[in-house]
């Protein structure tokens, strides 16, 4: 067996590895886990949110998902429509956004700074993103809002 064929095995093995991984991880659950030891304050915070409204949820425990990719096979396991969240600040960062678009359709700054009346948008910063709605970039989401009392962050 030549080196290239032993590297082929080893790719095979390895996106075997990878699928078991990803199947393991992308196991879907209802509610919150019986045991929250080990959870962030914040994630239990959300799920104390969800339980006092009544809402029924099920989750999927994953890593941040910092691509859309990421994000498709995550909302393949929840059988849900893909979503952005994106997280924009004005230029002068005095204004806020949450921005939610179906996963498919692309990002224009200039047409959405036309549509709201603001000067050109940017990405907001990891600083202000855990400032106002308490999370950290590659899981923005918009139960973040719960942290937002003041209502700095406009959902759009």
């Amino acid at each position: 067996m030549n080196v290239n064929q032993r590297f082929g095995i080893m790719k095979d093995r390895l996106k075997l590895w990878e699928n078991r991984k990803a199947v393991i991880m992308m196991t879907r659950v209802k509610g919150r886990p019986a045991d929250v030891t080990g959870r962030t304050e914040k994630e239990v915070r959300v799920y104390d949110l969800l339980d006092s409204l009544g809402v029924e949820y099920e989750r999927i425990d994953h890593e941040a998902a910092f691509t859309m990719e990421v994000c498709e096979e995550i909302d393949k396991a929840l059988e849900a429509v893909i979503c952005k969240n994106l997280f924009l600040c004005n230029r002068q960062k005095t204004m806020f956004y949450l921005l939610m678009m179906p996963g498919d359709k692309p990002f224009k700054t200039k047409d959405l700074s036309a549509q709201i009346g603001s000067s050109r948008l940017s990405f907001g910063g990891a600083e202000d993103m855990e400032r106002l709605l308490n999370l950290t970039p590659g899981s923005v989401t918009v139960l973040g809002l719960m942290y937002d009392p003041d209502c700095q962050v406009t959902l759009l």
